[in-house]
């Protein structure tokens, strides 16, 4: 068998990163059997998550015969992982350098883009009758420095213009009143994003995707995809697929050679998340964080935070850039470090829970949703930035109706459609990020 090329110790892309998951306790893993016999499909889908199980939705719908090939079992990756926030996001890269890429028009498609896809899993949550445990009320941004809170104030224009909304700034003094009691210097509330299970919406979209018709896989890693005379044969351990068409839905789980148009152009890097015990009312009058909306602060190497329905606290942090033993026992004591500085009300509560997954980035800074030009028939969605919810679902939609030749009835900006510059250092790139995490805990203090 051919192994698949990916940049992390073995470790990260098996089951001890994710044994302690709180979402594992509402969802347990979904158990798919393999593909054992070869099979024939108009679209072969790789990876069961957002964006995979989009795709086979809309695919399905649609009429097409799919199936979906996942390496482990659906919803492994960030999918099953993530802290919930379905919110505006998906690039990192700022409203400058989206106005060089692509002009203030293709800007402002990109950022309306953002916007509809929070708009569609809110759709979805209610045609589709799926109960999970959503959150409303848009999501804070707070400031962990005085001179962020001014820069936070200085957003609202900008988010005008590129959402359509209007954001509202609240300063040091009314934090606490509404919620916010923690270390911080004022915030920005923009009305667009929810909490929610992210395990509870995938496994609406993954049983509703084969109540459609799609196929599902599991434990069937794609090891090759090769063209043929009518489209592509994807080989697995025990059989294979021939489908007229690919779609590549691996994000932060891809391999360098699947294919290798992928090579290096993009970098997975580790998100931490740890879980309390559900807070009493004294505990969370004492710290004087009520609030239920998803938050995060104004750091570049950001935590983002949220007040469960059980009242339990999810807080999570960006960093980590190795997955061996050492590496993420400091990981771990960091996050709980960090977690008891901004919190110290709740210095002392247990932390039940605890994991870690993998985002995705690209050189750009930028989604890409789109094909594959050297491989007619073959398309990819990757890049979401830490922003999977919405925008990996919105990329699946997307997907799919590039593979059905159908016109596009959704926003396609330009700025998905162009591919990500490869990192240099290859299998090494992640090293390139280093210096970079470095500078941006400098400029956090």
């Amino acid at each position: 068998m051919v192994k698949m090329q990916r940049i992390y110790e073995p470790v990260a892309y098996g089951d001890d990163p994710i044994k302690d998951c709180f979402w594992a306790t509402s969802v347990p893993a979904p158990q798919y059997p393999p593909l054992d016999v070869d099979q024939n499909y108009d679209v072969a889908i790789i990876g069961a998550g957002f964006t995979g199980l989009s795709a086979a939705y809309e695919l399905s719908q649609a009429g097409a015969r799919v199936c979906v090939l996942e390496a482990e079992h659906p919803l492994f990756g960030a999918t099953g992982r993530n802290g919930g926030f379905c919110c505006l996001g998906g690039a990192k890269a700022r409203d400058a350098q989206i106005d060089r890429l692509v002009g203030k028009p293709g800007r402002l498609e990109y950022r309306q883009s953002e916007k509809a896809a929070v708009e569609l899993v809110a759709h979805r949550l209610d045609a589709l009758g799926i109960d999970a445990d959503v959150q409303p009320g848009g999501e804070t941004e707070l400031a962990h420095r005085a001179k962020d809170a001014t820069a936070l104030r200085n957003e609202i224009p900008r988010i005008k213009e590129n959402y359509g909304v209007t954001a509202m700034f609240h300063a040091q003094s009314e934090l606490r009143q509404l919620g916010f009691g923690g270390p911080f210097y004022g915030g920005l509330t923009t009305p667009v994003g929810f909490g929610l299970n992210p395990r509870k919406y995938a496994l609406g979209l993954l049983q509703e995707a084969e109540r459609l018709g799609a196929k599902v896989y599991g434990q069937s890693p794609v090891t090759g995809v090769k063209p043929t005379h009518k489209g592509y044969a994807l080989q697995t351990p025990k059989a294979r697929v021939h489908a007229e068409k690919v779609i590549i839905a691996t994000n932060g789980y891809s391999s360098d050679d699947l294919p290798n148009w992928m090579r290096a152009r993009y970098i997975p890097v580790q998100s931490s998340v740890i879980v309390t015990r559900p807070l009493t009312n004294a505990e969370l009058q004492a710290q004087g964080y009520t609030s239920t909306r998803i938050a995060a602060d104004s750091r570049q190497l950001l935590h983002y935070f949220r007040l469960l329905p059980d009242n339990r606290f999810l807080f999570g942090m960006r960093g980590g850039l190795f997955a061996t033993p050492r590496h993420s026992t400091l990981i771990a004591q960091q996050i709980r470090t960090n977690f008891a500085e901004m919190f110290p009300a709740w210095c002392k509560v247990a932390i039940e829970y605890d994991w870690s997954g993998l985002i995705c980035l690209t050189r750009n800074l930028t989604p890409f949703v789109g094909p594959i030009q050297q491989m007619p028939g073959v398309y990819a969605g990757f890049g979401y930035h830490g922003n999977g919810v919405a925008m990996g679902s919105y990329a699946g939609a997307l997907l799919a109706d590039l593979a059905l030749g159908a016109p596009q009835k959704r926003l396609y900006p330009k700025l998905f459609q162009k591919p990500p510059r490869r990192f240099p250092l290859g299998r090494y790139r992640r090293h390139l990020l280093r210096p970079i995490y470095s500078l941006m805990e400098f400029q956090d203090r």
